[in-house]
């Protein structure tokens, strides 16, 4: 069978993983990035024609299959509803968009084009995640009763330089570009929230970020959960922590570490989750760390649905609901913090 090829937009830090996995599982045909010596770089390292104008990228190359699209978070619906209507699949890293409604356009393109939609949810593929959400389908712990998720990151002003990171139009805040991976969990594992009550607040980033750097947050899901998130970009030099602990009818389980990682506590009924296998270390950027580098299993999983027929991991209207609740608890802080 034939290997699947690709083309990136966007040449920025998370498309040298992309590049590295599209290279080991597929074949990659092409980069794009408005700034030339980025684009260039990348496509010298893999030995592929670069542009720097996307819409001549997707014209000239139609040996392409898939689009892969690492542009900064505004620029995701512009990009991806541009590679559906000239008729490629498409993957967006996350988050899917910045509103509901592009997240919307998009899955009307990809319908009307009859292509798929692939949003990146990494962290689904860390194994304490996989072991406990294989817990709640199959009702090992019963009723879920309350969540608290907990994101304490650092971000400092270097990662914000000269960067659109940090910026209200391409960045959106901080619960899409560090933590949208957590929230998409909660919607994964606990369900739809009907309501959120947030307070944030920007404390040490005044002029360096257009958004907050913290926030406190109550939610209210429609299956009658109630939960807690607290977050921050302000821990101290470095990342301290990112857990989701859930109290339940026949259990209590944490899964913590850094990045959602660790099990680090569980009390089950007749139960216990045991012989995790090891999983893939986080992203290093260097300066900062960021998320579960499980961009390989996100490939994979690629491949599986468009050669094999096989379920897709993170489907596109799941990327939507993501961005929906963001979108609930920044209104929220938008009314209260008033």
């Amino acid at each position: 069978m034939d290997k699947i090829k690709f083309a990136l937009i966007g040449c920025g830090r998370i498309a040298q993983r992309h590049a590295e996995h599209i290279n080991k599982l597929g074949i990659l045909k092409a980069v794009c990035d408005t700034v030339e010596e980025k684009a260039k770089a990348l496509a010298e390292k893999y030995n592929v024609p670069y542009y720097t104008n996307f819409e001549e990228m997707l014209l000239k190359e139609k040996e392409v299959d898939v689009v892969s699209i690492c542009t900064p978070n505004g620029l995701h619906a512009t990009h991806a509803i541009a590679a559906l209507n000239a008729n490629f699949h498409t993957l967006v890293e996350k988050p899917m968009a910045l509103s509901v409604y592009d997240c919307g356009e998009m899955i009307k393109a990809a319908e009307k084009a009859n292509k798929r939609l692939f949003a990146i949810k990494q962290n689904r593929f860390n194994p304490p995640v996989v072991a406990v959400k294989e817990a709640i389908d199959n009702n090992i712990l019963g009723k879920i009763y309350n969540i608290q998720l907990s994101c304490f990151w650092n971000r400092n002003k270097d990662y914000y330089e000269n960067s659109w990171k940090g910026t209200h139009d391409l960045d959106g805040g901080t619960l899409y570009t560090q933590f949208s991976h957590f929230i998409d969990l909660l919607y994964w594992m606990i369900g739809d929230v009907k309501r959120a009550y947030a307070l944030t607040s920007n404390f040490s980033h005044q002029g360096i970020i257009d958004f907050e750097d913290t926030g406190v947050i109550a939610l209210e899901f429609y299956n009658g959960a109630i939960g807690t998130i607290n977050y921050t970009v302000n821990s101290y030099q470095k990342n301290m922590e990112g857990s989701l602990t859930i109290f339940a009818e026949k259990g209590t389980v944490k899964i913590g570490g850094q990045y959602l990682n660790e099990l680090e506590y569980q009390a089950i009924e007749n139960f216990e989750i045991k012989d995790l296998p090891t999983g893939n270390t986080a992203n290093n950027y260097g300066t900062y760390v960021g998320s579960m580098s499980n961009h390989d299993k996100v490939y994979e999983n690629l491949i599986d649905v468009l050669q094999n027929g096989k379920s897709i991991a993170t489907n596109s209207f799941e990327g939507l609901k993501t961005v929906e609740i963001i979108s609930k608890i920044y209104q929220s802080a938008k009314e209260l913090n008033k």
